[in-house]
């Protein structure tokens, strides 16, 4: 159990993440305050992150497990811009409850992202059509890589790519990390964006 004095009455974010920690011990921050949102309840991030911390449970112990031993691999950076496109989707809900989904892509020579796109819905056409404005802005890559998602194995994307004269290159089902560019920003976009925001509609992302 752990004892916090506030300056604020704070007890009712205390008794949420001490039933949170006492069911959840090996789990943090973020999965908690994920929990929290599911609930409905609307407390400030920074506000929970504040009490997180005072309460002191970022300093608890983990079992560490024994890892297997892997052979690290570094992520090619391209030299130019427009050699190599990244892309992933992102899944959240709107405050209403209505699922949502992020297409994000950007540019792994400088990591910045070229296109943020939010729609209930995000077919292999609408992909499509992001890539198309994106290449009247700026040209297309070389190269893209991907998942193994519906939206990518789908003939409407192969097929653009194809003519396009763009190489897809797949990431290996559960290796993330073989797309870390993208995974990365997607961490900080979700923790920035995603998770400190309500949204009513897709429009206000």
């Amino acid at each position: 159990m752990w004892y916090y004095q506030s300056k604020r009455d704070d007890s009712e974010v205390i008794d949420k993440l001490t039933e949170l920690a006492e069911a959840y011990p090996t789990r943090g921050f973020d999965e908690y305050y994920y929990k929290i949102r599911r609930e409905g309840l609307k407390w400030n991030r920074k506000r929970v992150l504040r009490v997180y911390r005072d309460m002191k449970l970022s300093l608890r112990r983990k079992h560490k497990k024994r890892l297997i031993k892997r052979i690290k691999q570094p992520l090619e950076t391209p030299s130019t811009l427009n050699e190599c496109w990244s892309m992933d989707f992102m899944s959240d809900a709107l405050i209403d409850g209505r699922k949502l989904r992020v297409f994000n892509v950007i540019d792994d020579c400088n990591r910045e992202a070229i296109a943020i796109n939010a729609g209930l819905s995000y077919p292999a056409r609408a992909v499509v059509e992001t890539l198309e404005n994106l290449k009247e802005e700026i040209g297309t890559p070389k190269y893209v890589r991907c998942d193994n998602g519906p939206e990518f194995i789908s003939r409407t994307f192969m097929n653009w790519c194809t003519k396009n004269h763009i190489e897809i290159k797949y990431t290996q089902p559960g290796k993330p990390m073989q797309n870390g560019y993208i995974e990365r920003f997607n961490r900080f976009f979700r923790e920035d964006i995603l998770d400190a925001y309500y949204f009513n509609d897709i429009y206000q992302l």
